[in-house]
């Protein structure tokens, strides 16, 4: 449990120099030889922290990379005793989606993903650790990185920048490539993720963008998508992109269409909101609600086999729209993060309008045994404070309406809150 007598006890000891592994300033230690994590957030692994931040408007670059730094000073420790050894490679993943639009000043598209300065930030701050072996991996391509400027930062900090498009070869091969066996998969027997993903002396940062998306919203689990080797990343396919392609099928449950009909089914005989929705298949932007079950399916093998040392969603400002094409930036003001990628992200729904029993992932991924709860209302929540962290309602925080594409009814305004009554303990999986 966190409380603020234990958080200060640590930092007035930390300041004399008497508990190995605290940091106040960038002014790390020299003697040590791992890292890890705040002990107040490794002994609540199941809490989300909120950190509200002061940033006046979004463009302002120096202010949100002042909040980056500030807070990976305070979040991630120096240590004198087994943790993170500062030899790992530290895999870092943002959403560094980018949109080229040139009808818009770029400034309009800037919440299609992380907010590179804060990006930078959080790595710089790692670096006054002694850390040195960082990795930049995602699965879309290096002209979209340079839109919002990852390039340009990934160079600055010395980052590893590893190349996002495979051959059927190289997949074939282990190129730059490693495979995980998926536990229980119901989508896929293995998935593909960039190296050094999957490597045992490795560490993940997944660093998401608080905005809508056909999935509702695209947060940290989604995030990690990532990571994942074209063409297997391509997880909002629907039944096509498992059943046509030669290249994935080979690593395809022959058993999945049976497996996921039946979730389905259940879920339609459950009388979950909008799963009689009709979608025309020509709108790309619009998944049928039998492509949402894929997807969350497909996702929840993913996380799996893969999981991050911290799931963070940058919310200085929030997206709301198509993840792309649409949508329009909001000022929140926040940064939240946890242990748990799942539950900061039913945090993250609620906190953006919609009610998350509604969404298809974070019901599945407790059927699938991923996560304790899908119910906002469960789940412990701290403000994280300069003076530290400090246990709060979920009410206590303002909701920031981030309209959505998921699952339009018909009638109903393309982009909209899903925000369904749901009854927490009629469906409590």
């Amino acid at each position: 449990m966190v409380n603020r007598r234990d958080f200060l006890r640590y930092g007035a000891l930390a300041a004399c120099g008497t508990v190995p592994g605290l940091r106040l300033t960038e002014a790390a230690s020299a003697s040590h030889s791992y890292f890890g994590l705040h002990p107040l957030i490794e002994q609540n692994p199941k809490a989300v922290f909120i950190r509200r931040t002061n940033v006046a408007n979004k463009m302002d670059g120096a202010a949100k990379l002042r909040e980056g730094l500030n807070l990976s000073r305070q979040i991630f420790v120096p240590l004198d005793k087994p943790g993170i050894p500062l030899t790992h490679k530290i895999v870092l993943k943002p959403n560094a989606t980018g949109v080229y639009d040139r009808r818009r000043a770029p400034a309009d598209n800037w919440g299609v993903g992380t907010d590179p300065q804060f990006y930078e930030g959080m790595v710089t701050g790692l670096q006054e650790l002694g850390l040195k072996r960082f990795h930049f991996v995602e699965s879309t391509g290096y002209d979209t990185w340079e839109i919002r400027g990852f390039n340009d930062v990934n160079e600055r900090l010395g980052v590893n920048i590893g190349e996002p498009l495979r051959r059927p070869k190289h997949l074939r091969d282990g190129y730059d490539t490693n495979w995980s066996k998926v536990p229980d998969g119901v989508v896929f027997n293995r998935i593909p993720h960039y190296a050094p993903v999957g490597e045992p002396d490795t560490w993940i940062l997944d660093i998401a963008k608080w905005k809508a998306h056909a999935m509702c919203l695209t947060q940290s689990v989604k995030n990690m998508q990532g990571l994942v080797v074209h063409p297997f990343t391509q997880f909002c396919g629907g039944w096509p992109s498992i059943q046509t392609d030669p290249v994935v099928m080979t690593d395809v449950n022959p058993r999945v269409q049976s497996l996921v009909n039946d979730f389905f089914d259940r879920h339609v005989k459950a009388n979950f909101t909008r799963y009689d929705i009709k979608v025309a298949r020509q709108n790309e932007r619009m998944l049928s609600p039998i492509d949402q079950e894929i997807w969350a399916h497909k996702t929840c093998d993913n996380l799996s086999t893969v999981w991050p040392g911290l799931a963070m969603i940058e919310a200085i400002f929030g997206r709301d729209g198509d993840g792309f094409n649409i949508g329009n930036d909001h000022m929140a003001n926040m940064v939240m993060f946890s242990k748990h990628p799942f539950l900061l992200d039913v945090v993250g729904l609620y906190l953006g309008g919609h009610e998350p029993g509604n969404v298809n992932l974070y019901r599945i991924a407790k059927e699938r045994g991923l996560t304790t709860t899908f119910n906002p209302w469960e789940i412990q929540v701290f403000e994280w404070t300069d003076q530290g962290p400090v246990e709060r309602k979920l009410s206590d925080f303002p909701r920031t309406a981030l309209k959505t594409i998921y699952l339009t009814r018909k009638g109903e305004s393309a982009l909209h809150l899903v925000n369904d009554p749901f009854d927490y303990d009629k469906h409590n999986v």
